[in-house]
């Protein structure tokens, strides 16, 4: 297979992120599916920041252990990832500040004799990349002008200058595809919500789901939504509500700590059954824990959330184009069935950057509207228990949403007759729901579909896991959407297997843990949890491993 992995470093606030992504644009203008990973503590200035960039002529969603070139902006990238690189392979490096062997480029000499801003240096690495690799001039200057905003002659003209100082040591030829467009999971995320006819989005900024906050601030005169930033998370989740409850499709983005803020009012929302979508972006905790990097410690969190009982429906998807189709669908879905939803991702799928594929097209599923017959009750049981929707200022309706036990026309009641009817009542809306989700496709496979062996990941390990079992010979089993549980489903892609091995980021094995509610048994709970994506190698070895 045509591959390549490339890994370059420096200190925060070098423009480490965006020559990462101007390594992915031009190794996809060469026709190649590529895929980044991208590590950073969390300071403003200074400290490591590195990507790991992979590209091959098929569809990669991991990074290796080994990478054929190691861009150095800084000497403490050759410290610490000097063992990364194969045998045979080369470093560029800047020969300012990094001492050593490899294609020297002086990065603060071209910008001065240039006369271009600093932030232009890392383009020299970037042309001096695309030279090592044999990639046409011409390739590097139509990618250059297409994606960066600002200062694009200065650019340029020292991309140029490192193109000229560099030599080539591998040959990546072009396939002749056409490129796919490249996005971050949070991206696909706005752009779905998009999609969906989202009308508000309502968030505190919080990694790794900010970006989703800035994507959409700027579309939003483009798209006429609204975008607002409150002071705090209990605001964010009280606003939605309110635009909610007027008839604004919204949508709320948050991580782990920002969404315990918001539980008082996602019970709200069951209770009132005020649709609204939680994008609820893993990462390390407890508590403040590793801002900056990822985990799945938060699904039995998003599956318990909230005081009492009533349905949401919740979903982690794998892909980038998982993460389009589930942020539109959990949008549909919520105001179908007036209840929140979650989409549940994490930061290795968030700020991830990826070739983006072809998308299946959602189930078209509108709300239930009131149809100005009769007397409106907001919460008439209705059919499936879903109420028929009217907003304040609809002529004849007098819409009352009561976070307290009510009855069918939101007066509060402490009959006990009542209350058990509209329990029974947010009961059937699951039902419904389950129902429903039987068109979506709520359980990915890969992998052979016979093997004795089965992995049971979610979220996203999806490529990780899929590309082991494909090398490994395993199957692969994957719930998208975990609540309300598809059991049959599940049960039927692992029917036969003689060993289930769950693989997550975490360290209790949080999907183990809800599968065996459901019958199902891991045999293995494969962990990692320092913040880290699985590398491929690192897991085909754990399954090795756990197999042997």
């Amino acid at each position: 297979m045509n591959e390549i992995s490339v890994l370059i470093g420096g200190r925060a606030g070098e423009g480490i992120n965006i020559a990462g992504m101007l390594i992915v644009r031009i190794l996809s203008a060469r026709g190649l599916r590529a895929y980044m990973y991208y590590d950073y503590p969390s300071l403003i200035k200074g400290g490591h920041n590195f990507a790991v960039v992979r590209a091959a002529e098929e569809e990669v969603r991991c990074h290796r252990e080994k990478i054929d070139l190691l861009l150095a902006m800084d000497q403490e990238t050759v410290r610490r990832h000097i063992d990364w690189l194969k045998e045979g392979g080369s470093i560029i490096r800047d020969a300012g500040v990094v001492k050593g062997d490899g294609i020297a480029v002086d990065l603060d000499a071209i910008v001065t004799e240039e006369k271009a801003p600093p932030v232009t240096k890392n383009s020299a690495v970037i042309g001096a990349f695309s030279r090592a690799c044999g990639v046409p001039w011409t390739t590097v200057e139509e990618v250059v002008r297409r994606a960066i905003p600002k200062e694009i002659e200065a650019n340029l003209r020292v991309a140029r200058r490192g193109y000229d100082l560099s030599r080539e040591v591998l040959h990546l030829p072009a396939t002749g595809r056409d490129p796919l467009p490249i996005l971050s999971g949070n991206e696909a995320v706005a752009l779905g919500l998009l999609d969906a006819g989202l009308e508000g989005y309502v968030s505190y900024p919080m990694t790794p789901s900010s970006s989703i906050l800035h994507t959409l601030a700027g579309l939003a005169g483009r798209f006429g939504i609204s975008v607002v930033h409150p002071e705090n998370e209990i605001a964010v989740m009280l606003t939605a509500l309110g635009a909610a409850y007027a008839g604004r499709r919204v949508a709320v983005g948050t991580s782990g700590g920002g969404f315990c803020l918001m539980t008082e009012g996602f019970s709200l929302a069951g209770m009132a059954e005020i649709p609204v979508l939680v994008v609820l972006g893993q990462r390390p905790g407890p508590s403040t824990g590793l801002p900056t990097y990822s985990a799945q410690g938060d699904l039995l969190f998003a599956l318990s959330a909230g005081q009492g009982e009533f349905p949401r429906i919740v979903a982690a998807p794998g892909t980038p184009e998982e993460a389009w189709y589930w942020a539109g669908a959990l949008l549909d879905l919520a105001w179908r069935f007036q209840t929140p939803t979650v989409l549940l991702t994490d930061k290795n799928l968030g700020e991830g950057i990826f070739s983006f594929g072809e998308t299946e097209k959602r189930p078209a599923l509108g709300p239930s509207l009131w149809k100005g017959e009769g007397e409106y009750r907001r919460y008439e049981i209705g059919t499936g228990g879903v109420s028929p929707l009217a907003f304040p200022g609809t002529a004849g309706a007098t819409v009352k949403v009561n976070s307290y036990a009510h009855d069918e026309d939101g007066i509060t009641t402490e009959d006990g007759a009542v209350v058990a009817r509209m329990a029974e009542k947010l009961r059937e809306k699951g039902v419904a729901a389950a129902r429903v989700l039987e068109g979506y496709p709520c359980v990915a496979t890969a992998g052979d579909p016979d093997a004795e062996t089965a992995l049971l990941c979610w979220g996203s390990t999806a490529g990780v896991c899929a590309e082991a079992a494909g090398r490994l010979g395993l199957r692969v089993v994957r719930p998208v959407v975990l609540s309300p549980f598809p059991e049959m489903r599940v049960k039927a892609a692992l029917a036969g297997a003689g060993l289930i091995v769950a693989v997550e980021e975490n360290i209790t094995g949080q999907l183990a843990r809800l599968v065996s509610v459901h019958g199902i048994r891991a045999d293995v709970v494969v962990g990692k949890y320092d913040g880290r994506p699985f590398a491929l190698e690192d897991l085909e070895r754990r399954l090795q491993e756990a197999t042997a």
